[in-house]
């Protein structure tokens, strides 16, 4: 396999790599620009764009956009992250220069038409409506407000209805005008693909935009809170988050190995101490994220109002407990898991796709599969102890409790837990 990378005079940048013997292909563009980067006015609009994409352009209906992807037996998609949109295709390799060329069509040449704006902000009301009523999905997006309390990466990826109902054309192309320089765009393709012959077809449609001047990325802050929703439901919904390192800090290595050895699989010690030993759950688990300058180590569960009083002391527990007693048998467990799952992902042109586009956002290059192998194995049981013992110690923490919680735990009575 070989990764191949070219930049055009105007900052648009390509990355490839041909895996022999596929005959399918991802490619798809990936824009620096989501919900972080949108003001406060703004805040839902880079979710709205990514819908209309889809809605028409000076060459093809939306029909025909979704016809000519799956006339070839291919499928194309687009998602927006806090820090990303990216619009990509899954298809045979012979259609690679005809997917290269709908996603152009559709960054390049939307319509907007006023009609297709009211039709799409009909469904994004239902979209929202839709993650309200998923109690173990509004949780997250309550526990990042809390985390970021009056920030850009605070705030929902879909945007309030408010502002959503209020969204113009003029909008729209403001926030285009803004973001979507070519700067800020990766083409990303894996599988059985050509570099050259994707390089000179990128030339010929991206080649000739013009550089932006988008403003840059508001600093995060975590602030920390307590966000409780009592509500009528089977379950009460309980999210607790700790600060941790950004994706450039070789420490987020330590922070995934301890929240897989934590809370990642089903020999973890939550897993096994809250639901297999006590049966206080259903889902229980651990996960360390990461953006351009803060992270988010978070832990959730879902239980009965009258015993998450007793899960969360127990999930607390365990994290003291960690920072003195993790075992080299855990960490070495958790250091598998990371590299095959890493691996394992990565057979999908899919993933490898969207894993050189992450990676040439983030470092400006694709590091070698081996380099990051080799970071994840440096990480030793002493380095996961203390980082467990640092993630209790530095408060603030985030909290989100949604459902029969009248008598949950504050989170100030969490924060003293583990010194007890």
């Amino acid at each position: 396999m070989s990764i191949q990378t070219h930049t055009l005079p105007n900052g648009f940048r390509i990355v490839t790599e041909h895996m022999p013997g596929l005959q399918s292909a991802s490619v798809g563009v990936w824009v620096t620009a989501g919900g972080r980067n949108e003001r406060v006015e703004q805040n839902g609009i880079a979710h709205f764009l990514e819908h209309m994409a889809f809605k028409g352009t000076d060459r093809r209906s939306s029909l025909q956009i979704a016809e000519v992807i799956e006339n070839v037996g291919g499928y194309i998609n687009a998602y927006t992250s806090r820090e990303t949109t990216a619009y990509y295709a899954r298809v045979l390799a012979g259609d690679v220069e005809l997917a290269v060329d709908v996603i152009a069509d559709i960054l390049l040449n939307p319509l907007f038409e006023q009609k297709e704006i009211d039709v799409e902000r009909g469904v994004i009301l239902q979209e929202i409506g839709q993650a309200l009523d998923t109690p173990d999905d509004v949780i997250f997006d309550w526990l990042q407000e809390e985390a970021y309390p009056d920030q850009p990466l605070g705030r929902t990826i879909l945007g309030p209805a408010e502002r959503v109902n209020s969204f113009s054309q003029d909008d729209l192309r403001g926030f285009v005008s803004e973001h979507y320089g070519p700067e800020n765009m990766i083409l990303s393709a894996a599988g059985g693909v050509s570099h050259d012959d994707i390089v000179a077809q990128a030339t010929a449609l991206f080649g000739d935009m013009k550089r932006g001047d988008a403003p840059g990325e508001t600093p995060a802050r975590f602030a920390g809170g307590e966000r409780r929703v009592v509500k009528d439901l089977e379950q009460a919904h309980f999210a607790l988050a700790f600060e941790g390192p950004d994706y450039r800090d070789d420490a987020i290595f330590t922070a995934q190995i301890y929240a897989s050895a934590l809370g990642g699989g089903m020999s973890s010690r939550l897993f096994q101490e809250v639901r297999e030993k006590r049966g206080l759950c259903y889902t229980i688990f651990a996960q360390a994220g990461a953006y351009a300058d803060t992270g988010m180590l978070t832990l959730y569960a879902g239980t009965s109002g009258e015993q998450l009083g007793e899960l969360a002391q127990i999930t607390l527990d365990e994290m003291a407990r960690a920072a003195s007693d993790m075992s080299a048998e855990e960490v070495a467990r958790a250091r598998a898991q990371m590299k095959a799952g890493m691996l394992m992902g990565l057979e999908s042109p899919s993933n490898r796709a969207e894993r050189l586009a992450r990676m040439t956002q983030i470092w400006g290059r694709v590091p070698d599969l081996s380099e990051v192998v080799q970071k994840i194995d440096a990480v030793t049981t002493g380095d996961v102890r203390d980082f467990a013992g640092n993630l209790l110690e530095n408060a603030p923490t985030a909290l989100a409790l949604y459902g029969p919680v009248e008598q949950a735990p504050a989170l100030a009575s969490l924060r003293q837990r583990p010194a007890a």
